[in-house]
């Protein structure tokens, strides 16, 4: 029993000292969801490719009949 109690104790210390440590900055309310969610960077637009596709050569002959 002895041991559940500093165990509680020690993780109650580390957890208070984690949250000391995060001041202000620290968010605890979870999961965001819609627009409180932040987000880091905006999506860059994708660009356009260097050099249009050629296309490929016609390799397809008509058979010659005899």
């Amino acid at each position: 029993m002895i041991k559940i109690l500093i165990g509680f104790i020690v993780f109650a210390a580390l957890a208070f000292f984690v949250i000391m440590k995060g001041g202000d900055s620290l968010d605890m309310g979870g999961e965001k969801h819609g627009a409180e969610a932040v987000h880091s960077e905006p999506a860059k637009p994708a660009e356009a490719p260097a050099a249009p596709a050629t296309p490929a050569a016609d390799t397809a002959k008509p058979a010659e009949s005899k």
